[in-house]
C-alpha cells in the first residue's frame, strides 16, 4: 500500500474542488489549476476531504500513480491558497536583470542581453541581484527558474553567474603556479 497515496487530502475553507469525468479542478484565491486523472486512478471527494485510490492496490505500478496523484493533487491544492516561490541570486560584476511588464532581461555576461517571455501564470519580481518567481503552478515555477538559471550556470572557480538562493556551489581551487626553478 502506498504510504503517501492513502493519506487523505484537507481541502481548507475558500478552495473550491470539482472532479468530473478523470478531471480534477481546483480553484483558489491565488488562480485555478486542473489536471487530467490517469485512468487507472480514481479521485473521490467527502466531507473531510480528497481520497485517491487506485484499482489495483497490490500492482507496482498503480501504487506509484497512487503516490504520484495524490501529491501532484495535494500540490495544487496548497498552490492555489498558499502559492510557490523560487528565488534566484545573481553573482558576478556586472550581472544584472530587469523585469518590466511580461519580459525579463538578463545582462550575465554575454555580448548581447538576454530577453525573457514571462509566463501569464507566474509573477516575476527583481530587487538588486534577487530574482523572485511566484505562481500558483508547482511544475511551471520550478521550469522557469530551471530555464533562468540555465542562462548562465554559476561556475565553480569564482560562483560567477545564476544560482538558487539556498544551492551551495563547491568551488574548486584555481591554477597552481610553481616557483621558477623549483620543478627539476
Amino acid at each position: 500500500m502506498s504510504r503517501i497515496g492513502k493519506k487523505l487530502i484537507i481541502i481548507p475553507d475558500g478552495v473550491a474542488v470539482n472532479v468530473k469525468d478523470k478531471l480534477i479542478k481546483v480553484k483558489g484565491s491565488l488562480g485555478e489549476l486542473s489536471l487530467a486523472l490517469h485512468p487507472k486512478v480514481s479521485v473521490v471527494q467527502d466531507d473531510s476531504g480528497l481520497k485517491v485510490t487506485v484499482e489495483k492496490e497490490n500492482n507496482k505500478f498503480h501504487r506509484s500513480l497512487w503516490g504520484l496523484y495524490r501529491s501532484l493533487i495535494n500540490n495544487m491544492v496548497m498552490g492555489v491558497t498558499e502559492g510557490f516561490t523560487k528565488t534566484l541570486e545573481i553573482n558576478g560584476v556586472g550581472y544584472k536583470a530587469s523585469a518590466s511588464g511580461k519580459k525579463l532581461l538578463l545582462n550575465v555576461g554575454y555580448s548581447h542581453p538576454i530577453e525573457m517571455e514571462i509566463p501569464k501564470e507566474l509573477e516575476v519580481k527583481v530587487e538588486k541581484n534577487v530574482i523572485t518567481i511566484k505562481g500558483a503552478d508547482k511544475q511551471q515555477v520550478g521550469q522557469f527558474a530551471a530555464v533562468v538559471r540555465s542562462k548562465r550556470e554559476p561556475e565553480p572557480y569564482k560562483g560567477k553567474g545564476i544560482k538558487y538562493v539556498d544551492e551551495i556551489i563547491r568551488r574548486k581551487a584555481g591554477k597552481v603556479v610553481k616557483a621558477v626553478g623549483g620543478g627539476k
